[in-house]
């Protein structure tokens, strides 16, 4: 059974505030499967990652050139990208954490980058060993060098509504740091909710406060997880606001090996429902998309935690 035979919602006019189209930064390859405890096989990701671009996700971050002692799951990195059947159209960024990573990266050819900050202390010291001023030296001469050899630069910022170390973070010092990572030649920064506790209301508050600091809503993605089930209202909320980029993982797989309170990302599946029912186009074709969530739900043991997987693949 597909979406189209269960009562998919009637499309209606896009709403004037809502952008017609949306770009989906499908992070399950990476995000999504590296806080798996069980290594997943080569050749699962590579067929994983092939899927999804057949299905018509057009970005597609495939993996990432942190220490393997950290996580273990993408130790693979290089052996990925050296097998990956790279599709026309499509887009396989890399997460990198220093210069190392990108010396790593250069070597494997990639084409596009991603690094990732914290907008508080605790967290940066935990997941970047070193503090929330101080990272800013290790992303510089990252982003620098690979400007310089032509690749566009990504910039994450965890922990920007919540951390659970310090609490609520100050919407000024996400935009703080926020406004660093683009300064450095970031096109993008991409607003992470990473332990899933924004409301609506913060990430109104949270876009309205990157625009009075010059930083408009089309230099912003937004990154959310589902702990309290906020991560969908979240992201419409941020469309309304003038985002057209979400970051999403295919069958909501993902956390955050440094956050044990993470839990998965915003199920790409449940994205696409609704944005295809408001009539804001994102090319991809939900049946195929549910059909690679529940294959790969197979392949991890359990079920998808996606809503929508579960309801269209029965």
């Amino acid at each position: 059974m597909g979406a189209r035979d269960v009562g998919l919602p009637a499309t209606v006019p896009s709403a004037g505030e809502l952008p017609a189209e949306v770009t989906i930064w499908e992070v399950g390859a990476r995000d999504g499967l590296q806080n798996e405890q069980s290594v997943v096989p080569l050749e699962v990701k590579l067929e994983f990652l092939g899927r999804l671009a057949d299905a018509g996700l057009t970005v597609l971050e495939a993996t990432s050139f942190v220490h393997p002692k950290w996580v273990p799951q993408l130790a693979d990195a290089e052996a990925l990208l050296a097998k990956l059947d790279r599709r026309d159209g499509a887009r396989y960024p890399v997460l990198v954490p220093n210069e190392r990573g990108l010396d790593r990266a250069l070597a494997a050819g990639v084409g596009e980058i991603a690094v990732f900050g914290s907008a508080t202390q605790t967290f940066a010291e935990r997941n970047l060993n070193s503090g929330l001023t101080e990272q800013f030296a290790l992303f510089e001469p990252v982003v620098g060098r690979a400007r310089a050899e032509g690749l566009p630069v990504r910039a994450y910022l965890s922990m920007c509504f919540g951390d659970p170390w310090e609490g609520p973070v100050p919407a000024a010092q996400v935009v703080d740091a926020g406004r660093r990572l683009l300064d450095l030649g970031c096109f993008q920064l991409s607003l992470g909710d990473t332990i899933g506790v924004a409301t609506a209301g913060q990430v109104e508050r949270l876009i309205a406060a990157f625009a009075d600091a010059g930083v408009p809503a089309s230099a912003l993605a937004v990154h959310f997880h589902d702990t309290y089930g906020q991560a969908l209202a979240n992201t419409l909320t941020a469309l309304r606001c003038g985002v057209s980029t979400v970051d999403s993982s295919a069958g909501g797989l993902g956390g955050c090996p440094y956050a044990e309170s993470a839990t998965g990302n915003l199920a790409t599946e449940d994205l696409v429902w609704a944005l295809d029912g408001l009539g804001v186009r994102t090319g991809v074709d939900l049946d195929a998309l549910v059909a690679t969530s529940a294959w790969m739900a197979g392949c991890l043991g359990r079920p998808s935690p996606s809503r929508v997987v579960r309801a269209l693949a029965g």
